[in-house]
């Protein structure tokens, strides 16, 4: 396995550590724990940031890292933003918005790369992206306030949940447009014979 998979990899392996630190951190206000969540979130930002910088600029690009870096994604996703649910700072429709979106992105990049093909991304594909990394960091940042001390803010948890909409409008459009992409293209023709 490369260093780009490798990175890759360690997003997957991270994710239910994070969930544990940041999820028991709330629950019992213990601040190491919190601390680690925030170390392991780098790590995991990091890591997909330098996977696919590598991966390119060294011309180490697998088939492996095709699938399973999409699917780290995914994995990292749903694992913030279960978390950010669990205590409140995610509105339950954004979430399953999301949830049904990657799920089904999951199947569609599956059926495509059977036949050897590969998804280009979209704007609101790269829109959906921004938008879960800002409802990320906000939410981890909310989260970190909330330890040290200072009040909950009705205002900051209205923006949160209008930006977790917005992620979630962007995730719906970009697979709208990928399933016309891939009629479009007739990559899956014949696989219903």
């Amino acid at each position: 396995m490369n260093i780009p998979n490798k990175l890759t990899a360690t997003r997957l392996i991270l994710a239910p550590f994070f969930a544990v630190a940041f999820y028991y951190g709330h629950k019992t206000g213990y601040l190491a724990l919190m601390i680690a969540s925030v170390a392991i979130y780098a790590v995991m930002e990091l890591t997909d940031l330098l996977d696919g910088v590598i991966a390119r600029r060294c011309n180490m690009i697998t088939d492996l890292g095709k699938v399973m870096d999409p699917f780290a994604d995914t994995i990292s996703h749903i694992t913030f933003f279960l978390c950010f649910f669990a205590i409140g700072l995610m509105p339950l429709m954004a979430l399953l918005v999301i949830l049904w979106r990657e799920f089904s992105m999951s199947f569609v990049r599956m059926l495509v790369m059977g036949k050897g093909k590969a998804l280009p991304a979209n704007i609101f594909g790269k829109s959906k992206t921004v938008l879960y990394a800002i409802c990320s960091l906000l939410s981890i940042a909310y989260e970190l306030f909330l330890f040290i001390g200072l009040e909950s803010s009705a205002v900051l948890e209205s923006i949160l949940y209008g930006l977790f909409y917005l992620a979630a409008a962007a995730s719906l459009a970009s697979f709208v447009i990928y399933i016309f992409q891939v009629v479009k293209s007739g990559y899956l023709k014949g696989m219903t014979h």
